[in-house]
Parts: C-alpha cells; structure tokens; sequence
C-alpha cells in the first residue's frame, strides 16, 4: 500500500473534501441514538439565518465509497437552492453502530433520527443505487415528513431473476465479488458494469489503491447489509407498495448493474404520481457522468409544482 502522500486516491479525497466546504457544507457528527453516529456534510447550523430559508435535500449514496466520492457534483449544484444534507450511510464512510441490524430499512430509520435531530422537520429525498432502497424506505415511512422524492439508478423491484442475471453479466458467483471489490480484476468488473467509459489502460497500481483507500474498511459489516436487504427477499414476484409523494425516476441507458427494463416497471410500481427520465449514454452513475443533465433533471422536478 503506498504512503498517503503518493495516493491519488487520497489526494483526491482532500480535493473533494475542499469542493463540498466551499459549497458551504461541514463535516459533522451526529448521535442520532445510544448506538449510532452518523457523519455528514451539512450546512452549518452556526451561520444560517432566517431569510436563508430554503428546502432541504437529502442525498442517499449507492454502495462503494462514502457520500462525498458520489455526490460531489450534486452538493455543489444545489447548495445554492436548498439546504442539502450529505450523510454517509451506517458502515459507509465515518458513520457506525453498535446495533446487530443490518437492513437498509434499518439505515431509513437511521436517516430519519439524523433529521429529526437536526430539526428538519420536511425535506426532498435523492437516493442513488443502495441509497434508493434507503430512500423509497423513507418515503413509505414518513410521507408527512419526506416531499418529493428521486430514485436514481436503483433495482428497488429488484427478484431474485435479476440478481442472477446480474452474475451472469458479471461472470461471478456471488455479488460481494462486485459490490465488494478485494482485487483489481474485480474492480475492473464492477467499473466495466458501473461506467459507460472503459478504463483499458489503468494499471493494476491505481485499483488497488482505490480498494485500499475506499473499499476495505468494515468489509464485513458491509457484506452483512448486502445481505440484509429486504428489498431482495421472497418470491420472483415484485409486490412493492406504491408510493404517496411525486416520485422521478433517472436511469442511464446503458446501466448494467439495473437494466433499463428495470426502471420501466420501476415507473409503474411506485404509482402514477412517478415520471421518468433516461439519460443517454449514461450507465449506473449518470450524476457522475452526466452531472449537467442529471442535475437540471432534479432540479426541474423539485422546483416544479405537483
């Protein structure tokens, strides 16, 4: 493992670190219980006044590193507009627990004691990939509290067909060999699934230092929560319970992680207040490769009237 001082990885992460600060966002601990600490970037509370009323956004990571690698582009595009919240989900990034739960409705109610401790009382809700089970938990559980809501790039219908079909794609035996990347071949995997870009040229030295700095700290509590998803359990049969608020749905036309086939009935499972919109030549991160579009996008459906 190279010194920090020679990681890119860790080079960059001071850089995105100074991006969300001068967004105006602090690095903040949070006890939301006994047992949980939750970290995020958030407006300091220090420096706000009544006439900087604004909503509030909450932004919910995908599985992979913290919040900040995800949502970068995001927190320095609506800080302007809203009052944006950037947590890193329980055993993401500095946020643990004592607890034994391991759902990502567990993480839902986590995020719902974070608000409620920072006294945010109503607030729009974006959730990328792992972050958008979290996210449509949230909604379904607090539809006074969470407004709108934005599911991006995320197999919350997901059966257990398509999980299969997601290690075929892959040509693995198990999903952790994907989501939890312990070699360069493994990484290159997940990237090839991820981004719509090829990486040929980037030599084994940088993945490794990307699994080093990003993918290896509580490896095993991670492989617990992919685990634990409810979202994943039962029949071949998708009963997801529709949802109350205005929901929008954004997908990457060349997503291999979630097909795209899996945002259409996606559309039509969450109710018929859900729009979707597709971003082309995107795969399953179109806020990072595709930041502009992907953020009129939101903007546009959470400033818009119902």
């Amino acid at each position: 493992m190279a010194p920090s001082f020679l990681s890119f990885v860790s080079l960059y992460g001071i850089y995105l670190r100074r991006c969300l600060a001068t967004s105006g966002l602090t690095s903040q601990f949070i006890d939301i219980d006994d047992h949980t600490t939750i970290h995020l970037w958030a407006p300091n509370p220090d420096h706000q006044t009544p006439q900087q009323q604004k909503p509030s956004l909450l932004l919910l990571h995908g599985f992979g590193p913290s919040a900040m690698w995800q949502w970068r582009r995001q927190a320095q595009f609506f800080s302007p507009h809203f009052h944006v919240y950037v947590p890193d989900l329980v055993f993401f990034g500095d946020s643990t627990t004592k607890s034994k739960e391991r759902s990502e409705v567990f993480q839902a109610v986590s995020m719902g004691k974070l608000m409620e401790k920072l006294q945010v009382k109503k607030y729009h809700v974006m959730g990328t990939s792992y972050g958008g089970f979290v996210a449509y938990h949230m909604a379904k559980l607090w539809p006074e509290k969470v407004e709108k809501v934005v599911i991006a790039s995320s197999g919350v219908n997901m059966r257990k067909a398509d999980n299969m079909e997601l290690l075929q794609r892959a040509n693995v035996e198990n999903v952790e060999e994907i989501m939890l990347p312990e070699t360069a071949t493994q990484l290159r995997t997940l990237t090839r699934l991820a981004i719509s870009r090829r990486f040929t040229m980037v030599p084994d030295f940088f993945w490794k230092d990307v699994i080093n700095q990003l993918y290896s700290e509580n490896r095993n509590e991670k492989l617990q929560l992919l685990k634990g998803i409810t979202l994943l359990a039962g029949d071949d049969s998708c009963k997801l319970p529709p949802l109350q608020q205005d929901v929008l749905i954004v997908w990457g036309d060349k997503d291999q992680i979630f097909p795209l086939k899996m945002a259409y009935e996606l559309k039509e499972l969450t109710g018929k207040k859900t729009r979707l919109e597709i971003i082309q030549n995107t795969s399953h991160v179109p806020q990072i490769e595709n930041s502009t579009r992907f953020n009129n996008i939101v903007k546009n459906f959470l400033c818009g009237s119902s």
